[in-house]
Formats: C-alpha cells, sequence, structure tokens
C-alpha cells in the first residue's frame, strides 16, 4: 500500500545569482522545420514529463493508406503553423518515427467545442490562432497567448508533474478541455482504450492505453484543479454496438465516469478578469495512485512560479557540466541549445516510490538504479551515450541497468534495439545496446555486473529470429536475397560484435573475445575490390549482379548509400583504408564525398533525408556517416578533419527554428556538436580512444563527476584559425591526432594552438 505523504519538492533549488545563468542561451525553439523537430515546451532535464503544444492533429492513416504529412508532425510542433490545439504531456524529440502526445489540454472561452477542428476552419474546432511574437519557450517554461479566446498558458513541469497556469478573461463559460483521443500518430485503431473519473470537485484521474510504435502502451494520470469544477462532461466519439446498462444514465453531463475507445472530457469553470486557472497533472506508468502520488511528491503547493524557478535551476546546473567561451554569442546559443537537447531523453521512467512497469507488463521496483526509458539506440550510441560516459556517468550507468532490467524482463532474450514506454518496438538494425554497455565498461562507468552485462550481449548477439542475424550467424554475412538492407546490416552487426569483444576481454572471457572478434571481420566478406565498395552479396556468395553504389533501395543498405554507409567500419578504420587501396586513394574518396553531388532522385523517396542536411554527397542529417569527417585522422591528410568539421559545425547548426539539418534523433545530432565544438569525438565507442577535430569554442570547462576537470584551451583562436598547429595535453605534445578517455577523465588541461594554415603534406 503506497502511502501518501506530503514531501517537499524533489527538485533541488539552486541559487542562480550564485551562477552564471546559462539557460538565457539556449532555445529550445531550434529544430527542424521539415522533418521530427524537437519540441519547445517545458521539461526538466530526462524528465518523464514532457509539455509542449500541438500545432495540428494530423491523423497517420488516410483512409487505409500512410499519410505522408505526419512525418512533419513527429514531435507535435510545426513551427510554420498558425494554431495550436492544444498541449500535450510526452513527446520525442526529433525522431523520425513517432508516437505518445497523450492527454492533450486545451483552454477555451465560450462556446464548448470538443472537436480540434481544421488548420483552413479553425473556429469549427477548440484550436485558437497565435503569434510567435507572443509566444516564449525557455528551459522549464513555455508561454503563449491564444488569441481566440484571449487566454494567456503558460506551462511549466517537475520531472513527473505538468504544472499548467491558464489567465482567462471574465466569463461565465471557460473551459478546460482533457482530449484522450488525441496523440501523435494518431490512427484509427490507436486508442484501446480510455478511462477518467471524477474523484470529487478538483481531482480527477484516468488512463490511456493505446497501441502504437508501443504495441501495449498504458499511461496513468492524476490531474488537479486549484479551484472547484462547476460542471462537466464528456463525449464518447466511438459509437460501439454495446453500451450494457450504462445507457440508464445520461453519461454525458456531471457523470464522474468515463470509459471509451475515444474520449473527449471538458470541465466548465466560472472566471473573473485576470484569474488564473491552475492545473497539475501527473504521470505514471504504474497505476492513478503512482501519479498521485507523484503529484503529491514533487509540486505539493500551487506556486507556479516557484516550480518555474525550480525546474530552471535543475537546467542551470545540467548545463553547467560544460561551461564554454565562444567566438560569437550565436556559438554559444548552439553549443548550450546542443546541450540542452541531449538531455531531454532517455527519460525517468519510474515513480517516486521507484516502481515502473516492466516490459513483462508487471510491476517492477528499481531497487539500486533510476530507470530510464525512450533508447532510439541506432543513433544515440555513436556520440550521446559517449558524451554522457563524460559528463553524465551516474545516469549512463543507470541507463546500463535499465538496460539489463529490460533485458531480464524480455522472453526473446535481448537487450534493447529501440524501446520506450515498457514495449520493444525494434525500429532500425543492430543491436547497439551492446555498444552503450561496452563503452561504459571500458569507460569505467558501469562496474556492477559485467558478468552478467556480458551474457547478456551475447544472448542478444545468438538470437537467431532477429532480423538476419540467424543468416549472420551460418554465412558470416547477411545475405541480400535472404534479407533486405543486409550490408548496412552486417557492418552494424560487425561493429557490434567487436563491442561485445571488448566485454569479454575486460571480464577475462578469452574463448568469447575471440570469437566475436572474428565475428567483427564480417565486413570483409562484403568488400568488393572491383568496384571499390561494401556491396551487397548473394547467398550463393556471388554480389548482387545490378549495384548503384549512389542509390538505397534495394542496393542493400538502409538510410545511406555505398558512399556513406560502407564507410562504416569504426573499429578498423585503418584495414577499411587498406581494402580500398591505401591513404592516397582513401583520401581522394573522402575529398570526393563532400564535393560530388547527390541527386535529388536518390533522396525523394527518403523522409530522413533532405537537402538541408547533405553537403556534396556526405549526410550529415543523418547519423551512420557522423565519424566520416573524422576517419582523415587514420590518413597522413589529418588537417582536412579539421577543415571539414570546423565546416559542418558552421554550415550544419544555427540558432534558428531550422537550426538543426536533420532529425536530432533523441540528441545524437546535437551530441555530435558538443563533441566537435570541443574538439575531439569518439568514432568507436567501446575504445577509450577520441579523434581529434577543430574546436570551435574559445574555451571550454568540462566538469567531470569523479571530481575532475577538463580545461580547454586554444590559442590563436578565430573563424579563419580552423587547423591545429600543435596539440598539448598537460603540457606534452600530442603528435597522432588521438586522445585518451581515461586520460582525460583525470582532469588536466589540453591545449590547442589553431592556425589559418596546415601543415600540407
Amino acid at each position: 500500500m503506497r502511502t501518501r505523504i506530503l514531501l517537499s519538492v524533489c527538485i533541488i533549488a539552486f541559487n542562480l545569482n550564485a551562477q552564471e545563468n546559462l539557460i538565457q542561451y539556449v532555445n529550445p525553439m531550434v529544430g527542424t522545420q521539415r522533418m521530427g523537430h524537437t519540441y519547445p515546451g517545458a521539461t526538466v532535464p530526462f524528465g518523464m514529463v514532457q509539455l509542449s503544444p500541438e500545432t495540428d492533429s494530423v491523423q497517420y492513416d488516410l483512409g487505409k493508406s500512410y499519410n505522408k504529412n505526419v512525418y512533419a508532425y513527429c514531435a507535435g510542433y510545426q513551427y510554420d503553423d498558425p494554431t495550436i490545439v492544444g498541449f500535450a504531456h510526452t513527446h520525442f524529440s526529433g525522431t523520425g518515427h513517432s508516437d505518445l502526445g497523450d492527454f492533450l489540454i486545451m483552454p477555451t472561452e465560450g462556446k464548448l467545442q470538443l472537436n480540434p477542428g481544421t488548420a483552413n476552419h479553425p473556429a469549427g474546432g477548440y484550436r485558437s490562432n497565435y503569434s510567435h511574437s507572443h509566444e516564449k519557450a525557455e528551459p522549464a517554461y513555455y508561454r503563449v497567448n491564444l488569441t481566440d479566446y484571449n487566454i494567456l498558458a503558460e506551462l511549466t513541469t517537475s520531472s513527473r508533474v505538468g504544472f499548467h497556469q491558464y489567465t482567462f478573461p471574465q466569463t461565465d463559460s471557460a473551459n478546460i478541455i482533457l482530449d484522450l483521443s488525441s496523440g501523435i500518430y494518431n490512427h484509427t485503431e490507436k486508442n484501446v482504450w480510455t478511462f477518467l473519473r471524477v474523484e470529487n470537485d478538483t481531482l480527477i484521474t484516468g488512463y490511456r492505453q493505446t497501441n502504437g510504435w508501443a504495441r501495449t502502451r498504458t499511461v496513468y494520470f492524476a490531474m488537479t484543479f486549484n479551484k472547484r469544477i462547476e460542471k462537466y462532461g464528456h463525449h464518447k466519439k466511438d459509437q460501439g454496438p454495446y453500451k450494457g446498462f450504462y445507457r440508464k444514465f445520461n453519461e454525458s453531463e456531471n457523470f464522474p465516469e468515463m470509459a471509451g475507445q475515444d474520449i473527449v472530457a471538458w470541465f466548465g469553470f466560472k472566471t473573473q478578469d485576470q484569474e488564473k486557472i491552475k492545473i497539475k497533472f501527473a504521470l505514471s506508468s504504474v497505476s492513478t495512485e503512482g501519479a498521485l502520488q507523484n503529484l503529491f511528491d514533487e509540486i505539493p503547493h500551487w506556486n507556479f512560479e516557484q516550480t518555474k524557478k525550480e525546474g530552471q535551476a535543475f537546467w542551470n546546473r545540467e548545463l553547467e557540466r560544460i561551461k564554454v567561451e565562444t567566438i560569437s554569442p550565436d556559438d554559444k546559443k548552439i553549443f548550450y541549445t546542443a546541450m540542452y537537447h541531449s538531455f531531454l531523453s532517455p527519460i525517468i521512467y519510474m515513480d517516486t516510490d521507484r516502481q515502473y512497469r516492466g516490459l513483462d507488463q508487471n510491476t517492477h521496483v528499481a531497487k539500486d538504479f533510476t530507470n530510464y526509458t525512450i533508447f532510439s539506440l541506432w543513433d544515440t550510441y555513436r556520440a550521446l551515450h559517449p558524451l554522457f560516459n563524460l559528463i553524465q556517468t551516474k545516469r549512463n550507468s543507470d541507463m546500463v541497468e535499465s538496460m539489463l532490467a529490460h533485458y531480464d524482463q524480455s522472453v526473446h532474450p535481448m537487450l534493447p534495439v529501440w524501446s520506450h514506454y515498457a514495449n520493444e518496438n525494434w525500429c532500425m538494425i543492430g543491436y547497439h545496446s551492446v555498444s552503450v554497455i561496452a563503452d561504459a565498461i571500458v569507460k569505467g562507468v558501469y562496474t556492477k555486473n559485467m558478468e552478467s552485462a556480458l551474457e547478456a550481449c551475447v544472448n542478444t548477439a545468438s538470437y537467431a529470429p532477429y532480423d538476419g542475424l540467424g543468416y549472420y550467424m551460418d554465412y558470416g554475412y547477411v545475405p541480400e536475397d535472404k534479407n533486405s538492407s543486409s550490408v548496412s546490416k552486417t557492418l552494424e552487426y560487425a561493429y557490434d560484435d567487436w563491442a561485445i569483444a571488448q566485454i569479454a576481454q575486460r571480464t577475462g572471457n578469452s574463448k568469447l573475445t575471440n570469437e566475436f572478434l572474428k565475428r567483427s571481420e564480417s565486413f570483409l566478406e562484403l568488400f568488393d575490390s572491383k568496384s571499390g565498395f561494401m556491396r551487397p552479396k548473394l547467398a550463393n556468395g556471388n554480389f548482387k549482379k545490378s549495384f548503384d553504389p549512389m542509390d538505397t533501395h534495394g542496393q542493400g543498405y538502409i538510410e545511406g548509400n555505398a558512399w556513406n554507409y560502407g564507410l562504416y567500419v569504426p573499429h578498423q578504420p585503418a584495414k577499411l583504408i587498406e581494402l580500398m587501396g591505401g591513404q592516397s586513394r582513401f583520401v581522394q574518396m573522402l575529398d570526393s564525398l563532400f564535393t560530388m553531388r547527390l541527386d535529388d532522385k536518390y533522396i525523394e523517396a527518403t523522409e530522413d533525408i533532405t537537402r538541408d542536411g547533405i553537403i556534396g554527397n556526405y549526410v550529415h542529417g543523418n547519423e551512420p556517416g557522423h565519424h566520416i569527417p573524422y576517419l582523415y585522422n587514420w590518413t597522413d591528410k589529418a588537417w582536412k578533419t579539421q577543415e571539414r568539421v570546423r565546416m559542418i559545425c558552421k554550415t550544419m547548426y544555427a540558432d534558428a527554428p531550422d537550426g538543426l539539418c536533420g532529425n536530432d534523433d533523441c540528441g545524437q545530432m546535437s551530441a555530435w556538436y558538443i563533441f566537435s565544438a570541443l574538439g575531439f569525438y569518439p568514432v568507436c565507442p567501446g575504445s577509450l580512444e577520441y579523434a581529434v577535430g577543430s574546436p570551435s569554442v574559445i574555451a571550454a570547462t568540462i566538469k567531470m563527476e569523479n571530481g575532475k576537470s577538463l580545461i580547454i584551451k586554444t590559442k590563436n583562436q578565430s573563424d579563419k584559425n580552423v587547423y591545429v598547429k600543435k596539440l598539448l595535453f598537460n603540457n606534452k605534445e600530442i603528435k597522432n591526432n588521438k586522445l585518451n578517455h581515461n586520460e582525460l577523465a583525470q582532469g588536466g588541461e589540453l591545449v590547442f594552438i589553431m592556425s589559418p594554415k596546415h601543415s600540407r603534406k
């Protein structure tokens, strides 16, 4: 039995006056206009509640076909839209597919309308026009004027509770709409069931169960008002033939129990001019009781400004993990906005009493770790989790524990591939939990249960029914005639196997070390020396005859082509260079990649890639190529890495609503920028090695959780001085363009001496 004890707010309040106010450099409006936009709403770092406006309610399906317009609403918000339909409590940040958008709240005044209307005819529903000139977004705070109703909407949050504040005009018809039918990537069968109880004249509880990207997802809530409800009701959109004996009631008004597949509830009030209706809305994956306890524990008061101040202090503390000086104010805004994006997910996924819903749909208790969810691992293993291993070590250790808990609850058994809200959605390829786990173990971040972690990784890599993995084990590669995207899968599996070997080596298991090191060389099976590319091979051992290295579809690749994805051998770049004819020819290929043109026909059918994120044929707007600019470091032309990286930082990121060149994908795009702006990058997570680039900051202080600080300094820094003339770590010259994580983690001083000219070789 849970005890409902009123506790102080769990978010620690920090004295902003004693610190630099870094949140002033964050722009939550930065995202992508045409793709999976990040949302501009209110949240705290890694918060379960991510409260944000929705600017339209676009269905995933049009009849029985896919609606391409829905892709623009992966995060619910589009900057160019003129109307807002409401404020929902759960969101993904910049993903290429979507779900969530739970519990849409919309304040209205006047005639009660219970459908959202359309962008072309907003007056036909409850949506409202708004203007960006009367919209403001900050970390942990969002504000907008809903012009059709003359209502000021303000939002802030704690980790598990959304706090709404709506300032109304004087009216006898103030309405708060709670649309339980609304969601992101909604389709005709998305809602399985919704349920709501009016517990008393200020408290509402309920849940929403959906079948979407996560096919069995239940979210509970507790919602409380700061004033007594005058009247309430609901509209049930679904009209099934069976109503049982509830037909003896008039359920539509003042009936305290509402249930159905698609429900829109409303609550009526009378307000004085400028009166504020406040709502606290708590979430839980376990129960309405858990949601209510989260509400009591985190925000036991009605002081909106206090919650906002505490949330912003929380953000300020997290942003202070890296303090930077930059060449321009815009650069500083881009840097801290990237840090903001990097700390939006994964999210805390447990109640304040540590209970959470597991993958087996049972209730579990996270006894000695914080449970997290939203693991976009095909993206985030590349730079986001390595960034956490530098500046968020406790959280990343807990994220590894969360992955291992997922494995324990899996019937397959497998570690997460792309998981959220107690579900595995199997999105994208590879089994990149093993990369995250290996990187954390190798860097000493995760030290608890390494033998168990190794077992989980090995079993994951041995699960034959998964996505061509059985063929991979049988043939030594994935045959294209047996399983599509075979080259991409083989390359990703090979890298993951190398990561498993690193764990086996550190646990003293030589048998598994050798086995997975051998598997990690599977990429050799697919290199075609005649074409010079990684090429799809058939089960008979022959290469697929028709092959276009510029194309993706039908060529053995996914979200990339042979020019980009074919360079994905992060664990053996020297071997890749050897295969491609040596350093000179490899440099020529990289140069061509950045200067040739990728024709529109190769990207027009791919939602995840647009012209905005492309430089030549190099696609920075998608993750598989993020390591490519750093590959010059394995040749005698390392200066070209410095040139490319600085150019990408300058052209692919901006302090603007379209400031990202592609999907942020839960922070990966932003984590790339953070590392690159600091001057180094983890080309191969699971190793201790960083590749040197070209820092764009003037100076930085990285505060690590072991109490040490890494001080980064530059000399002769400017927009033109992009080349590293000399690099010193603790007064010792670094000559191989590589840095060691363990050395950096012990703190010290890293000095880049910059120059406008490179030492041409």
